[in-house]
């Protein structure tokens, strides 16, 4: 008989974490940048908790019209701040259950090795023709990318060249795949334990953009949820953190 040893900081919040018996399921709609760090959070999440997370992957704009139309989400982790506000203003979300998770960072991107220089000098030049970002409307990563752009000048010249996707995660595969030589991407996307997976990068000034604070709610459809609840006290533990930072998260 497989023995279920309890991490120290279920016993903090028993009644969340109760297995078998009391094991629930939640659906979290997840902001695209958060993919990676998401999924690892899931899998320790799952395994320590016996409860069942379904995550969906997408824009932050998107999931704010969804909610408002009645999609049932349990919990929204926003690539922003003003949307989990918003949902709280508007009844949607459960007020006092929004918080800060994360702290996210904006990167420019190529696959190709010893391309991108450290001071992102490369959109410059003319030697490329595609540009992937996110939709600023939909995407705050996307709003970044243009942010930083504005603040170098360079807005108007390299609006010809965008490819753009509506999140970031689309914003990523757009360079992954070649449709574009280089991107706006979420430094989560590229960097794992603070190293490059592939090609050059240059992680962009914080002060180029306003701070991708990310923040997570429980929202009105997942109040009597156990494991929506759970899952929000887990990603305030230390070993939540733990996975986030190997991904390049601050807080």
């Amino acid at each position: 008989m497989k023995t279920f040893k309890c991490p120290q900081w279920v016993l903090l919040f028993p009644l969340l974490f109760l297995q078998p018996l009391y094991a629930a399921e939640t659906t979290i709609a997840v902001a695209a940048n958060f993919t990676a760090p998401m999924q690892k959070l899931v899998a320790r999440f799952q395994e320590e908790s016996g409860h069942i997370v379904k995550a969906a992957y997408g824009s932050t704009g998107k999931f704010f019209t969804q909610i408002e139309n009645g999609a049932p989400f349990d919990v929204l982790l926003s690539a922003d701040q003003d949307t989990p506000e918003r949902l709280e203003k508007e009844g949607l979300g459960v007020e006092r259950t929004r918080f800060t998770y994360a702290t996210g960072a904006l990167v420019l991107w190529s696959k190709r090795n010893a391309w991108v220089d450290n001071k992102g000098e490369i959109l410059r030049s003319d030697q490329f023709q595609h540009l992937a970002i996110a939709d600023p409307k939909l995407a705050p990563y996307g709003l970044a990318a243009l942010q930083t752009m504005k603040a170098l000048g360079l807005a108007e010249k390299l609006n010809p060249k965008w490819v753009q996707g509506e999140n970031i995660s689309q914003a990523y595969q757009f360079v992954a795949t070649g449709n574009a030589e280089l991107g706006f991407v979420a430094l989560s996307q590229v960097y794992t334990d603070g190293h490059l997976r592939e090609g050059s990068a240059w992680i962009v000034p914080a002060e180029l953009y306003h701070p991708l604070h990310q923040d997570a709610i429980l929202l009105t459809n997942g109040k009597n949820n156990m494991a929506a609840k759970a899952f929000l006290v887990f990603l305030k533990t230390d070993p939540a953190k733990k996975i986030m930072q190997t991904f390049g998260y601050q807080f």
